[in-house]
């Protein structure tokens, strides 16, 4: 099992009080920070950790905080990512229902840092009991000193504020947040300016997601240099992953980043194997955005190289032979589950989801969840498998934020990989009628059985 520094006090009992989370260690980074160092400090030892954004993009977030335009006159704040939407992502729930001061301290640090004296936790619509919890803990914290004017005897100040969205996952996109938070149509800005010039009511600012900022206070405490020992080349620290499927051991895993995939899927310390005794047949490694792969190129790349935990190593092969890490979320999949039916599902999501500012996403999102629904019911044609490619090839890239890309992704690895799938509900209408096909009977491939038959 690998080092814990997120949730090495999780199941404490009452570590979601001030008293119980500061007998066990905490607000350590806020006092190091505010009594033994400049904010520039701060923000080089974060640089030097190698810490990559947990939200999904994976940017080096020393260097994030570094873009930010120290020299404008205007306030500048630090805004936490709590709109956890993406589909089989739910580690920064678990981080801040379970150990909410371990939030409000990376804040509080991450606000020295950055010269910020009011900062902002965004968090989802959704998570209305979540907010009541993190709203008692910054409570918590003001009392006791951690929040509020001249912590700790020292001349920095921060107020912290909980702002709940609507429910909407394009908010969860940086710009479009802060639009949100100023009061407006979450809509995705154009760039530039970057957040870091013109942010947040057109100030400085710097977007964070929960892990990312959690993950400054054992960097802080520890030091860069001793978070940057774990892991592997730009891969350092530790994740949180967010498994599910057809797993044994579904949950939040924090795991070494560097860590073998198959080491992770089958080993009892983590997911346990595939549930039932059955194959695995396909993984969706970082949540529903990112290209999904078959069994043998989720455990090895295309030169047989074995895969890995990493942002390098799951990249590895682009998107011919590769996916992503993103946010984490690991969604397994084992014989009997239905490609052309996921993908559906995940199409129903983003056209529900789409803004509609940009024409390409708002219209052809739609289109691909018609065309999805009508192979998975048994009325598609042949055409409609290379029509789903071209419309995704027309949706990527062509969008304002990253929306568009997040559909067309998982539609055009779904074919790539599974394009027999697709043909088999085309010839076999009569087969797929029933939503629980595969587990009625498994697909098998035809151009295999034929290779073996020859």
């Amino acid at each position: 099992m690998g080092k814990k520094l997120l949730t090495a006090n999780i199941n404490i009992p009452g570590i979601e009080t001030f008293d119980v989370y500061r007998k066990n260690g905490g607000y350590a980074s806020v006092e190091k920070a505010l009594k033994t160092m400049t904010p520039d400090e701060v923000t080089e030892e974060v640089k030097k950790s190698g810490l990559r954004g947990r939200g999904g993009a994976g940017f080096p977030a020393g260097m994030k905080w570094s873009f930010l335009d120290r020299k404008s006159e205007k306030p500048r704040y630090l805004v936490c990512n709590a709109d956890e939407s993406e589909p089989g992502t739910f580690k920064d729930r678990y981080l801040m229902e379970k150990i909410p001061h371990l939030l409000i301290e990376g804040m509080i640090t991450g606000s020295y840092a950055l010269g910020a004296r009011t900062s902002y936790i965004y968090i989802r619509g959704e998570y209305m009991y979540i907010v009541r919890i993190l709203e008692k803990a910054i409570e918590e914290a003001y009392a006791a000193g951690f929040l509020g004017q001249n912590i700790l005897g020292t001349p920095y100040s921060l107020d912290l504020y909980v702002h709940p969205g609507a429910g909407a996952y394009i908010c969860g996109e940086e710009t479009a947040l802060l639009e949100s938070l100023e009061g407006k149509r979450g809509n995705p800005r154009l760039k530039p300016p970057f957040p870091a010039v013109a942010g947040l009511y057109a100030a400085p600012t710097v977007v964070n997601n929960v892990e990312t900022i959690a993950a400054v206070v054992p960097i802080v405490n520890g030091g860069g240099d001793e978070y940057a020992k774990i892991g592997i080349g730009k891969s350092t620290g530790t994740k949180l992953i967010s498994a599910s499927g057809h797993i044994n051991k579904p949950g939040i895993y924090e795991i070494d980043l560097g860590l073998p995939v198959e080491e992770f899927i089958y080993s009892d310390e983590y997911c346990g194997g595939i549930w039932k005794g059955r194959k695995m047949k396909a993984v969706v490694a970082g949540g529903s955005s990112v290209p999904i792969l078959p069994a043998d190129l989720i455990l090895k790349t295309a030169k047989g190289e074995q895969r890995l935990m990493t942002y390098e190593s799951l990249a590895d092969g682009g998107f011919v032979s590769g996916t992503m890490l993103g946010s984490g979320g690991f969604i397994v999949y084992d014989e009997t589950a239905c490609i052309v039916r996921n993908l559906w599902t995940f199409a129903r999501f983003y056209h529900h989801e789409s803004c509609g500012q940009c024409s390409p996403c708002r219209e052809g999102t739609g289109w691909m969840e018609k065309v999805l629904h009508r192979i998975e019911h048994g009325h598609g044609h042949m055409s409609d498998i290379d029509l789903l490619v071209d419309v995704a090839k027309k949706i990527e890239g062509n969008t304002i934020c990253p929306l568009g890309d997040a559909a067309a992704w998982p539609v055009a690895s779904a074919i790539r990989h599974f394009r027999e799938e697709f043909e088999y509900h085309v010839k076999y209408p009569e087969k797929v009628s029933n939503p629980k096909h595969f587990e009625i009977e498994p697909f098998r491939s035809e151009k295999k059985l034929e290779a073996v038959g020859a």
